[in-house]
């Protein structure tokens, strides 16, 4: 007798156990939908601390080129996390890396609300850079897989919408707690450490996309693609490289521009500037995401460097209202060529390099963040806010001709040179 019970026990428990594993999982469209809220939070919360930076710089009395350096740290930590561990949720799976980068953002969101120096806020933004890394290739990647149709176009529609409605939701919210609401320094990452709590709390549950996993390593990478798609990222890098150049500029000294033009210190100007630049891009992709990808990466391009010069000629004559008009122009073209690529590169993205081709794609989309806003903190001393935002500017205009020709030159049927591997 007993040895006829004993199989029923082993039998019986890990069935059960399955069973009640498959009920705590979220179902497939929500669990799509957080894949894109941990892009679109992630983003959010990157573009928290902009507001902050003037009040920063005034209460503990660093210069303007350490505001940029504190901005430029968060981008190169998102670039250091994807260079060692980007391909790590190919091998390990999606969800545990989710649960991982999350749980750190929670703490670096813990470092920012007690910061009391710029050490503290070094080492808040340098590990956010570093978690958001991490995120971002993961969730990415789990975009595409988790979608209900695994429709690239659609999921290339939402990692794109997520990523620019996150930025223009975390600076416009930011300012507006900053200026109107109480404990300034404090009430922002508040509410970031409840969203990523949720976040986490969401991965927990998340069903893993990976069926094929391998043992842990962690160990440096350089940016690796597929022969077989180099073309298609070649156009994606195109159009990430001239959209999120002007991103870089605008997160670091966009705030301090708009105050002075509007010759105020509402925080809610410069909120309302990085808004006009990420909320019309959202917009634009909804809008135009049925484009072809090549088409939208070229018009895209030259309307980003229209409304640039745009916004380099309201500097220049002081006109404020010109800004914000360059603004959301400039946004929708950066919406519409960043999506473009990005629809191109996901549909063609083999199963088993996702995180790896996502990771190489976002350290293209870092570096043209981070390298133009540190560099503009190197010789905005010198040279001063306005003239420093006219020549990058300038410089942001030419980049995204070149890329509008080049995105051009990848239609189908024409004769491309394509960079080789």
């Amino acid at each position: 007798m007993p040895s006829s019970a004993s199989p029923a026990v082993s039998v019986t428990t890990p069935a059960t156990a399955l069973r009640a594993t498959r009920r705590r999982e979220l179902p497939p469209r929500l669990a799509y939908l957080h894949a894109g809220a941990v892009i679109g939070i992630a983003l959010f919360a990157s573009a928290t601390p902009s507001p902050l930076y003037e009040v920063y710089r005034a209460e503990w009395g660093f210069s303007t080129f350490m505001l940029t350096v504190v901005y430029a740290l968060y981008a190169l930590g998102v670039l250091t996390a994807l260079l060692l561990v980007g391909r790590i949720s190919d091998e390990v799976g999606r969800r545990p890396v989710l649960l991982a980068s999350l749980s750190a953002l929670l703490v670096a969101t813990g470092l920012f609300l007690a910061a009391d120096g710029l050490g503290w806020l070094i080492a808040a933004r340098t590990l956010q850079g570093l978690a958001t890394g991490a995120a971002l290739g993961a969730a990415s990647a789990a975009l595409l897989e988790l979608h209900p149709r695994r429709d690239p176009d659609s999921a290339g529609l939402a990692n794109g919408v997520f990523s620019a409605g996150g930025m223009a939701s975390g600076a416009l919210i930011a300012a507006l707690l900053v200026q109107y609401a109480p404990a300034p320094e404090r009430l922002p990452y508040v509410v970031l450490l409840v969203l990523f709590g949720v976040l986490l709390a969401g991965a927990a549950a998340m069903p893993e996309p990976v069926a094929d996993r391998r043992p842990l390593r962690i160990q440096p990478q350089r940016p690796s693609v597929p022969p077989a798609i180099r073309r298609r990222f070649l156009l994606a890098g195109l159009g990430v490289l001239s959209s999120w150049s002007i991103g870089g500029i605008f997160l670091s000294l966009g705030p301090s521009l708009v105050a002075h033009l509007l010759e105020t210190d509402n925080h809610l100007s410069g909120g309302i500037a990085m808004t006009a630049l990420a909320g019309s891009g959202a917009v634009a992709q909804v809008l135009f995401h049925r484009a072809a990808p090549w088409r939208a990466a070229s018009l895209g391009s030259i309307a980003l460097a229209g409304g640039m010069a745009v916004i380099v000629a309201a500097i220049s004559s002081d006109v404020a209202w010109l800004f914000f008009v360059g603004a959301v122009v400039a946004g929708m073209g950066f919406g519409v060529a960043f999506l473009g690529g990005l629809r191109q590169l996901m549909a063609v993205v083999p199963d088993h390099h996702r995180a790896e081709v996502m990771s190489a794609f976002y350290v293209v989309a870092y570096a043209a963040l981070s390298v133009p806003a540190l560099l503009a903190g190197l010789v905005v001393r010198s040279w001063g806010q306005v003239t420093t935002f006219q020549v990058f500017g300038a410089a942001v205009f030419v980049l995204a001709l070149v890329v509008a020709v080049e995105a051009w030159r990848t239609r189908p049927g024409a004769e491309a040179p394509v960079v080789a591997a």
